[in-house]
């Protein structure tokens, strides 16, 4: 297939054109914008919280800044100085709210915790912004939460039931309710309390009168580390939020634990029911910064050996492996040293593009993949190519860089992916489509390849991807990880969506606010 084909649409890829996009056409999948949206799975938040250091608030600050990826329509820091509690909240990225000597100054105290918000519960609206405050009869209490309560929903119609006054639509505000709901005395104690009523995947960091607390789900499905500073104790969702501060790492939170930071030092409280622990893969293959270390295993490292599996599990003849930016960088550096086939930035990506005020036209929309991305013709002109990405979620982004690298004079394009076939929808806080829009819960791969206009396409197996995270093969009677995205091995009961029709995250507890 020579480059001058792909030049001029045909009739086939037109065809192709046209049934991606009446898949992509319902009011649920237009909710996302076609410019700002890079048809990637979105994590849910990032959380930070530091103990005792004088300069609490501006450590937070940075620890939010290096977990931006995690989170980017808002950003919250509560700070408390030994008798009062400061906050501040704000729509949009840490460096435009927390970027002014004024602002930081005003958030007191040697204590602070903080969150990046991508919401999967709830609009973005500004009473939705994190940590949520409440103040109770034992003083003020702040939370910052990293995953998504499955029954929220069902919990929250209960609350309203017995006359509970909610300000936001966020999840998180459940756990406050329970938490000024319960008859113990503790902080701790009123805290578990609560939790033991929720189901899902949640990473915490609480901030009560001189204390703060992590906690993880008994799952341990999303992240949560400790590091130390001096004598202060630092809680954040990866370690590159310890290294911006300078500070240590000392250990992940377990799974199901609870630590508690005080000026007596630190305990730990391990009260729920031992499981296996199901954290979640996803985490290897997109989530994290390639610079952190998660669950002992160095997430870039990860990659290039999920890279390598690929390579030996979907050898293709080329002449150049492109990865696509930023994200698929760290898998096709792993597939080129195991194929020996040559790696080269075949794709340069525009790191300045921010949200458009562009209205989204059809034109646009199709352009809207340059704003980000463009084919570097030098090192595509005349070759087989293979593309390496992470996922592939809606796979319009997909076809638009396809189509890209065919325009630069590509004489074959095959994609290869480095995690198996996205099918199922994510409850556990990363904002995924319904599956009716998964691209793969909806074709094959030979008509996936056909749709985003490849040569071929090939995933890597999911046996492969743990070989390749754990050195291990997935135990299908206890799988080691969660991989509900994949496999559809839901680890943790979806009450609220097996009692609605709808099947989109976001929009189970947006249901709420329409009754």
């Amino acid at each position: 297939m020579n480059s001058g084909k792909w030049r001029v649409m045909s009739d086939e890829h037109r065809k192709a054109d046209e049934a991606l996009d009446a898949l992509l056409r319902s009011p649920l999948a237009t909710r996302h914008s076609p410019l700002d949206d890079d048809d990637h799975l979105h994590e849910e938040c990032g959380v930070f919280g530091i103990f005792g250091h004088p300069e609490a608030a501006a450590h937070t600050a940075l620890g939010l800044h290096a977990l931006q990826h995690r989170g980017q329509e808002a950003a919250g820091i509560v700070s408390f100085d030994g008798k009062h509690f400061y906050s501040h909240r704000a729509l949009g990225l840490v460096g435009d709210n927390f970027n002014s000597a004024s602002v930081i100054d005003k958030l007191k105290g040697h204590i602070a915790c903080g969150h990046n918000r991508y919401s999967t519960t709830g609009d973005t609206l500004l009473r939705n912004v994190q940590p949520l405050y409440g103040d109770f009869s034992f003083g003020g209490l702040a939370v910052a939460h990293n995953g998504n309560l499955t029954n929220a929903m069902t919990l929250r119609k209960q609350l309203i039931d017995i006359g509970c006054l909610f300000q936001s639509t966020s999840d998180t505000e459940v756990i406050i309710h329970l938490i000024a709901l319960s008859k113990q005395s503790s902080v701790e104690d009123r805290l578990f309390d609560a939790l033991t009523r929720v189901e899902g995947a949640y990473s915490l960091v609480v901030m009560a009168d001189n204390t703060l607390i992590g906690v993880r789900d008994p799952l341990g499905v999303r992240p949560l580390v400790m590091g130390r500073l001096g004598d202060a104790y630092l809680l954040a969702s990866e370690t590159c939020a310890l290294d911006i501060v300078g500070a240590d790492y000392v250990r992940d939170v377990e799974p199901g634990e609870i630590v508690i930071i005080t000026e007596k030092g630190i305990r730990s409280l391990k009260p729920f029911a031992k499981v296996p622990k199901r954290f979640c893969i996803f985490e290897y293959v997109y989530f994290s910064r390639p610079d952190s270390v998660s669950e002992g295993r160095n997430v870039y490292e990860t990659r290039s050996r999920i890279g390598a599996v690929l390579a030996r599990e979907a050898p293709v003849a080329a002449d150049v492996v492109v990865p696509v930016p930023d994200s698929g960088i760290p898998g096709a550096l792993g597939y080129s040293k195991e194929s020996g086939i040559p790696f080269e930035l075949g794709i340069i990506r525009n790191h300045y593009v921010g949200r458009t005020f562009i209205e989204p036209s059809d034109h646009v929309r199709h352009l809207g993949v340059k704003l980000k991305h463009n084919g570097n013709r030098a090192m595509l002109e005349g070759k087989r190519v293979i593309l390496v990405d992470d996922s592939i979620v809606r796979g319009t982004t997909s076809r638009k860089i396809v189509n890209m690298v065919r325009e630069a004079g590509a004489k074959e394009v095959h994609m290869r992916i480095a995690s198996p076939p996205t099918t199922h929808s994510c409850f556990y806080g990363v904002d995924t489509p319904t599956r009716d829009q998964l691209l793969a819960a909806n074709h094959d791969v030979k008509s996936m390849a056909a749709l985003i206009g490849v040569d071929s396409l090939a995933f890597i197996s999911l046996d492969g991807m743990y070989l390749a995270v754990s050195g291990e093969r997935r135990n299908d009677a206890a799988p080691q990880f969660c991989d509900a995205c994949f496999s559809g091995d839901y680890p943790i009961p979806l009450t609220d969506a097996e009692n609605t029709a709808n099947g989109s995250q976001k929009d189970l507890f947006s249901e709420i606010m329409d009754v």
